[in-house]
């Protein structure tokens, strides 16, 4: 059974537009219909392509296959829906497509760590599909444009949030590449009722850079953000550095919320203590469209941390879990992971600084001084996306207020924050 699809005139427009650039950037809000066009100009270059091996490239191969793969019911395995196949050769997991034009590889891969390009080393590509573009390794995204020199048909396609109007993506690859650049607004995409935008409106007025990002799409400094001193360039790791001391989890549950927990690492380098951010399990109900029972979740957290300690070597001292998330901490409970009421800053004053407001200046302090290095992840399951997509988004409102959403790493990442402290500082 087929599905129908209203389009918008700005998608039939940007999925049947002649092919007069080499590359074409859809950036805008999150809900615009961006990437659902995106889905159907990409399958309408692969039909006319004379190319035979084509990359979809996203955050990790999970995401490329979510994104574009699948897409949500919209994505090429839809759209060619009895004409292709998942198949697997000596590079990768792809989607074979048959087409009148010839069979069509596309491959799937993630392209956000610094060992990446070792992926796509030797690949010879007709295209590229960058998935969140502003969120994959640098020298990947060069060597992707490096792997398409010999195409017949050379093409490259993304899709972005707005990044900050600074970020070396725009410099470094939209001002270089042949590139046309499409604006995308929640406006755009036809499946939004009016009375869903105007709900999502007034979530996002109470901050001006969420209401200038995700309901303008514009490229905005990220005044409000509570954590904008974090960078890759400075807070980031390819390996874990330093002798280990002591590995500990922190979390916090939802069910329509997402429940986040994070395997945290201390070392000893160059006689400092560093909190290193090793893994993460997240989950969240509202996103996916799946939510999970408490004793769902418990079980694959006990999964999580058993990887980190196999991954790692080490036993744990902690399983630190928000006050609140009570039936999440009995769940584990009887299944044999104990746990511990997280310090979640209720009691604290620091100075000015009462409750939440103490564990935010502990993190952005450890944050700032270089103290706290996300480490990279071998695990595509457990890697830090989403604590790079919260971290971001986590601002503040008019009143000063940390807003109550897009928190819920932030908040395990305060907990884990305040015991690194208490024990480290």
């Amino acid at each position: 059974m087929k599905a129908a699809i209203d389009f918008s005139e700005k998608q039939l427009h940007c999925i049947y537009r002649p092919y007069d650039y080499t590359f074409d950037v859809f950036e805008g809000t999150p809900r615009s219909g961006k990437t659902t066009a995106a889905h159907f100009r990409y399958a309408d270059y692969l039909v006319a392509s004379r190319d035979q091996n084509h990359l979809i490239a996203a955050y990790n191969q999970e995401q490329a296959f979510r994104l574009f793969i699948d897409g949500d019911g919209t994505g090429l395995m839809h759209i060619f829906n009895g004409a292709c196949e998942i198949k697997h050769d000596e590079h990768g997991d792809h989607l074979q497509i048959h087409t009148p034009n010839g069979i069509k590889r596309v491959y799937y891969k993630g392209g956000a760590k610094s060992n990446s390009v070792g992926a796509i080393t030797g690949m010879s590509l007709g295209s590229v599909m960058f998935c969140e573009i502003n969120l994959l390794n640098m020298g990947f995204i060069q060597e992707c444009f490096r792997r398409t020199f010999a195409a017949l048909d050379r093409y490259f396609l993304a899709d972005l949030n707005p990044p900050a109007p600074q970020h070396p993506v725009i410099k470094d690859v939209f001002d270089v590449q042949n590139t046309r650049w499409t604006h995308w607004t929640i406006q755009d995409n036809p499946i939004i009722s009016e009375a869903r935008k105007q709900e999502i409106y007034n979530t996002l007025k109470n901050s001006p850079y969420l209401l200038d990002r995700d309901w303008y799409g514009k490229r905005v400094l990220p005044q409000g953000v509570i954590y904008g001193m974090y960078s890759r360039d400075n807070n980031y790791d390819a390996t874990l550095r330093g002798k280990p001391l002591e590995m500990y989890f922190s979390g916090d549950g939802g069910q329509s919320d997402a429940t986040s927990v994070s395997c945290n690492i201390v070392t000893q380098h160059d006689n400092r203590f560093f909190l290193n951010r090793v893994a993460h399990y997240y989950h969240s109900g509202a996103d996916t469209g799946q939510v999970k029972a408490m004793s769902t979740y418990a079980r694959e957290i006990k999964v999580f941390i058993e990887w980190c300690v196999n991954e790692y070597g080490m036993r744990y001292t902690d399983v630190l879990i928000d006050p609140a998330c009570k039936s999440l901490r009995e769940e584990l409970h009887k299944i044999g992971i104990d746990t511990q009421v997280a310090d979640n800053n209720a009691h604290d004053i620091v100075g000015a600084n009462k409750g939440i407001e103490v564990g935010i200046e502990r993190s952005q302090n450890i944050i700032e001084d270089g103290t706290f290095r996300v480490v990279e992840c071998k695990s595509d399951k457990y890697d830090h996306y989403h604590f790079e997509q919260e971290i971001g988004m986590y601002v503040r409102d008019d009143n000063g207020k940390p807003v109550d959403a897009d928190n819920h790493a932030m908040d395990e990442f305060r907990y884990g924050t305040n015991k690194f402290y208490r024990n480290y500082r």
